[in-house]
């Protein structure tokens, strides 16, 4: 689950309704199609995903391709439409047992205690934009269809920032040393 939230980036109501027919090893993607959020009664509503945007096929980088098979083939449930994530006792996960063992993961990956499992879209978002995802891109890949809604995943950390200055640097630079490249054949014809 921490996979597809960090690189896919998908919401956790999608990946509780993710069932083995909507994984594809070859290519390694994703088709997200429908939600299957828990009430804060405990009551679990598979239906639509939070918007028609919602619906779309997620491509995962190739680095998971192990885990995401392992992962059905030792967790996911051994029915051909089994679920892909499954609780302790084999019945769908439930948000109060997942967050228990997302509070001990997040301690022993040495995470903020604010950390959400939620945040892991903000990560999905600003790695594909700094991979050189278009905002659209972004949009599509997370399943938005609101530009604001995609903005406000996208983060911009200092070590970021020095690289976009790395690069501004070595685009002027090329720019300059081009340039007195050009001066230097125009002085000498």
């Amino acid at each position: 689950m921490v996979y597809l939230g960090a690189y896919g980036p998908m919401r956790p109501e999608e990946q509780a309704a993710l069932r083995r027919p909507s994984v594809t090893l070859e290519p390694l993607a994703v088709k997200v199609s429908e939600a299957a959020p828990e009430l804060t009664t405990g009551r679990r509503v598979e239906g639509d995903t939070k918007s028609d945007a919602g619906v779309r096929t997620i491509y995962l980088p190739a680095f998971l391709y192990i885990e995401v098979k392992r992962h059905l083939d030792w967790f996911a449930e051994k029915d051909l439409n089994g679920l892909l994530f499954v609780g302790e006792k084999g019945a769908p996960f439930r948000r109060s047992t997942f967050g228990r063992k997302w509070r001990r993961a997040r301690a022993k990956a040495d995470l903020p205690e604010d950390f959400r499992f939620y945040d892991l879209r903000h990560t999905g978002h600003t790695l594909s934009t700094q991979s050189g995802a278009t905002l659209k891109d972004t949009m599509v890949r997370a399943g938005q269809s609101s530009e604001k809604a995609a903005l406000i995943y996208q983060h911009s950390p200092d070590d970021r920032q020095q690289e976009v200055a790395g690069g501004i640097d070595a685009r002027v630079r090329a720019a300059r040393d081009k340039a007195a490249s050009q001066r230097q054949v125009a002085k000498e014809a």
